[in-house]
């Protein structure tokens, strides 16, 4: 099934079922007011959404309405936890190669995890806003989950039995305040403002052959400015899954249902600079600094910029049919004014 949390409600939203098409939805007080309460009692709640999402889609519900992503907030608009991963280590690799360091070796053995900021996120169509372009403004595309409750040293198998719900997000970077952060030795905080999330988070039967192994085996595409600027495979190259992203995470404490953890960037490992842009054939970027990372390794400085005020960022996933499956992610840059 399909759920979204409208912008209606308080801080949490409002909870809503929506038709697999994303044409209609409909909200579920009578079984639950917002995503965090339908996750706490999830073994209850979600047959009965369920039953919500199938007359939906057979044109049944009695109180449907027309669904749209620009009133929506992001499915869990603040939640308990938030951590982001690294599994494609195609990225890390690059920013270690243009850097002219080495990638350690237990970076292939041991997911690299940051704590991200989870009282607030934007929606999946509110703006980035920033102060200053100077910041270094950068989307990153990726997929993310949301959890049940697990043990502290829960297994892969359990984690991956605990997946409730499937997501993208874009988990923008301000470039420029990255080094100066992470020189400090403690790690992102400053630098990353903001994720937003997908129109709507499924249930991993959503995604049918294409959620296998802990991995989603399908593009994520990427639109910067309306032209096309990546659309790796989400299943390629993905070193750790997320069963083991969650056991990493689940180690050291226990996790509470409405967890969210991220798989990192998407990248699948290409050629050089000139084969790997999808106008050369190649599958593109699901960041700006990765295609800087290219032109520094290869030209000795980057040329391309990051993200502009005005500049937009289109970010979605379809099923082999080409339908969308979470609605897309659609931003555009703004400076913030305080007040």
């Amino acid at each position: 099934m399909k759920l979204a949390t409208l912008k209606r409600g308080g801080r949490d939203g409002t909870l809503a079922v929506v038709s697999r098409d994303l044409a209609r939805c409909q909200t579920v007080a009578d079984i639950a007011t917002t995503l965090q309460q339908a996750l706490d009692d999830w073994e209850a709640t979600a047959p009965r959404l369920a039953a919500v999402y199938e007359a939906l889609n057979h044109g049944a519900a009695r109180h449907a309405e027309p669904f749209d992503p620009r009133l929506c907030a992001s499915p869990l608009p603040r939640a308990y936890q938030w951590a982001d991963g690294s599994a494609y280590v195609n990225h890390v690799e690059l920013v270690r190669k243009a850097r002219g360091a080495e990638l350690p070796p237990e970076f292939w053995t041991d997911p690299l995890m940051y704590q991200g900021g989870s009282d607030s996120f934007a929606g999946p169509c509110d703006p980035i806003f920033a102060a200053s372009e100077d910041w270094g403004i950068d989307f990153e595309a990726e997929v993310a989950v949301v959890t049940g409750d697990l043990p502290m040293g829960a297994t892969p198998a359990q984690c991956e039995k605990a997946v409730r719900l499937l997501m993208l997000v874009n988990d923008v970077s301000l470039r420029n305040l990255i080094p100066g952060e992470l020189a400090k030795g403690f790690g992102f905080l400053q630098s990353k403002p903001a994720s937003a999330f997908s129109p709507v988070a499924v249930t991993p039967d959503e995604l049918g052959a294409a959620w296998s192994a802990a991995k989603v085996h399908l593009p994520l595409e990427v639109a910067l400015n309306g032209k096309p600027f990546g659309r790796p495979d989400a299943g390629t190259d993905m070193v750790f899954d997320f069963a083991q992203l969650i056991a990493h995470l689940a180690k050291t404490r226990e996790l509470e249902a409405g967890s969210i953890i991220g798989s990192g960037t998407v990248s699948n490992k290409q050629g050089g600079l000139f084969g790997s842009s999808v106008a050369n054939g190649g599958v593109g970027y699901c960041c700006i600094a990765e295609l800087r990372m290219y032109e520094t390794i290869e030209q000795g400085t980057p040329k391309t910029p990051y993200m502009r005020f005005g500049d937009r960022v289109r970010i979605e996933m379809r099923d082999n049919n080409g339908a969308s499956i979470f609605g897309a992610i659609e931003q555009g840059v703004e400076r913030y004014a305080a007040g």
